[in-house]
């Protein structure tokens, strides 16, 4: 059973960094690319960054490219999102997810099997 744990949420003021992490369990970590979503009130759930299952490559929406950073770290089976320059429309919920399929990328939400329960992200004029 593949559980995904986000932490790191917060209320912060424009401009300001935090970092988000997500625990993994429940299989082999290193094989699956994970990817950070995240869902605004009243909006669809969009994509924000993806990481291959290496760790080498990334890839980012354009709306965060620039501000926001996506790692991993295959020893601790954990992600991480690091957020700088925060504006007010990244108010969120962010969730990582994973997909079902090994050495594989996607960036449709519809394919990520395994979804974290979300973490709240409140950026402040």
């Amino acid at each position: 059973q593949v559980q995904l744990v986000e932490s790191g949420g917060g209320l912060v003021q424009a401009g300001d960094s935090l970092t988000l992490s997500c625990a993994a369990s429940g299989r082999t970590f290193n094989r699956y690319a994970m990817a950070w979503f995240r869902q605004a009130p009243g909006k669809e759930r969009e994509f924000v960054a993806v990481i291959w299952w290496t760790g080498g490559t990334t890839r980012y929406a354009d709306s965060v490219r620039g501000r926001f950073t996506i790692s991993r770290d295959n020893g601790q089976n954990a992600l991480y999102l690091q957020m700088n320059s925060l504006k007010p429309e990244d108010t969120a919920i962010y969730y990582c997810a994973a997909p079902n399929v090994e050495y594989y990328i996607t960036y449709n939400r519809n394919e990520y099997a395994f979804w974290g329960q979300g973490t709240q992200v409140t950026v402040s004029s």
